[in-house]
């Protein structure tokens, strides 16, 4: 009997033995594979905020910054709701309905020098002054925008428009991000300079990094605020840095990547901590 048992024993223990020794076969081939196949890269879009119904309120206080007009309504919560529409005259007293929107959290306005919990960025106001028409809400806070996919480049990868302002390039080639947009026809083919900062990196796509900057100018409702780049330089989000490349007028990748302008074979410079710090502050 124990010359039984041993024998059980040991060939299961052989058994195991094999079956590990034959599952780490398999895995090293499955790693071998993997690392033969080259990685394929996307720009993954961003998950859109929630959009609320309708709010109704008393206006509180409004602030105009950057082209839009904060509010802050008393919708009956404890501390009232802020929200963000197009740029119009609204009168504190009044009472005013939003038209519904996205919903951002700890959204910060570098012009207001201030910080929202939560904030709604709705596309307009019923009462008061009406605000414009157009999906405000989609071009600032999802970032799909209100003018379709291909408006200002691949959609699904537009970063919402950041509410800061960076100084110009100095030359005469030099331009903001808005101004590439307006002009994109004319400057196609050319070298051209400018002035942002990173709000996006993609990195190794095609054998290059794709950066997105934006200075504080463009429409966010024709999604003319964000510029991407191609590049075999690097930065890290958040960089103030200066750009020369050539710009490449309605670009189509394929694969629903069609970019309005683009600026490719780029060199990217950093600018210094005290430059930073200077573009900032303006």
């Amino acid at each position: 009997m124990k010359l039984g048992r041993m024998f059980c024993y040991f060939t299961g223990v052989a058994m195991a033995l094999s079956l590990t020794a034959c599952g780490n076969n398999h895995k090293a081939a499955d790693q071998k594979k993997t690392s033969a196949e080259p990685a394929v890269a996307t720009e993954a879009p961003a998950q859109p905020p929630a959009s609320p119904g309708a709010i109704k309120g008393k206006v509180l206080e409004t602030k105009d910054a950057s082209g839009y007009t904060y509010v802050h309504l008393d919708d009956g919560s404890k501390d009232g709701v802020w929200a963000a529409v197009p740029k119009t005259k609204v009168n504190v007293g009044e009472e005013v309905t939003l038209q519904g929107g996205s919903v951002m959290d700890n959204f910060t306005s570098k012009t207001l020098n201030k910080t929202f919990n939560k904030i709604i960025f709705a596309s307009g106001l019923v009462g008061g002054n009406e605000a414009a028409a157009g999906d405000f809400a989609a071009a600032v806070a999802s970032g799909t925008g209100a003018t379709g996919m291909t408006s200002g480049g691949s959609a699904g990868s537009i970063v919402p428009f950041a509410d800061l302002k960076v100084s110009k390039a100095k030359g005469a080639d030099a331009y903001t991000v808005g101004e590439l947009f307006s002009k994109r026809k004319e400057l196609n083919s050319k070298k051209i300079t400018v002035r942002g900062q990173v709000v996006k990196i993609s990195r190794n796509i095609m054998g290059k990094n794709w950066i997105h900057i934006q200075d504080g100018t463009g429409d966010p409702m024709k999604n003319t605020h964000d510029l991407v780049i191609t590049t075999h330089d690097t930065a890290a989000k958040g960089d103030v840095v200066t750009v020369k490349g050539t710009v490449e007028a309605d670009k189509d990748f394929g694969s629903g990547y069609k970019y309005d302008v683009i600026i490719e074979d780029s060199s990217v410079a950093k600018d210094t901590p005290a430059a930073k710090k200077t573009a900032a502050a303006k």
